[in-house]
């Protein structure tokens, strides 16, 4: 259902159907933007448009997106976060403000790298913005990695689209797969982080 109402909007409205889509699916992650960038590529098989122009308007409808939640990640401010992990129930939780610095520092230090290679992978793509925002990363250094990484993320799924032509689904099998191994990932992750603090509540409380 979702796929076709994006496939019926990008064929009304061209160019600006892509920016668009692709600056909500910014936002909201459960917007594949693999639909949107492969039928995008195959669209320049039977209409006016272009794999350049495609490219274009979908890392302009990424940087969109991407300014949202760096602004978004700006109003979450350290000092605002260190605030709610001192509250009973983060702290009960094992979590602390330091945690917050600490998280921070890490992204100083690795952010560049971070939102470069982040705007290639599923779900990471959208989220690595609000760290940015919240780390109060330079605008013009965000812009250049987050437009470097996205326009990188968009000619090849275009690019595949537009060879694949009529069968450019074939390639959101792959996508699919792709998103489902970063999906397990982040579970893993999450799973880690969970079992730690949970560690250091108890050991706290003995």
């Amino acid at each position: 259902m979702i796929q076709e109402v994006l496939i019926s909007i990008m064929n009304s409205c061209g160019y600006l159907g892509v920016c668009l889509l692709i600056a909500v699916e910014n936002i909201f992650p459960p917007i594949p933007s693999e639909v949107i960038l492969t039928f995008g590529g195959f669209m320049t098989t039977y209409t006016a448009l272009t794999v350049p122009g495609v490219v274009i308007f979908s890392t302009i409808g990424s940087l969109i997106g991407a300014l949202v939640l760096y602004r978004v990640g700006m109003a979450l401010n350290p000092e605002r976060l260190g605030n709610v992990m001192e509250s009973k129930l983060f702290r009960r939780l094992g979590f602390e403000k330091n945690d917050v610095e600490k998280t921070l520092a890490s992204f100083e230090r690795h952010g560049k790298k971070m939102i470069l290679f982040g705007r290639c992978i599923p779900i990471v793509r959208s989220l690595v913005s609000v760290p940015a925002g919240m780390a109060d990363m330079n605008l013009v250094v965000f812009l250049i990695y987050t437009t470097i990484g996205s326009t990188v993320w968009n000619i090849l799924l275009v690019s595949l689209g537009a060879a694949l032509g009529a069968s450019w689904e074939t390639v959101l099998i792959y996508t699919e797969r792709y998103s489902g191994i970063v999906r397990i990932l982040l579970l893993i992750g999450a799973g880690i982080l969970l079992y730690r603090f949970i560690k250091k509540n108890i050991t706290k409380t003995n």
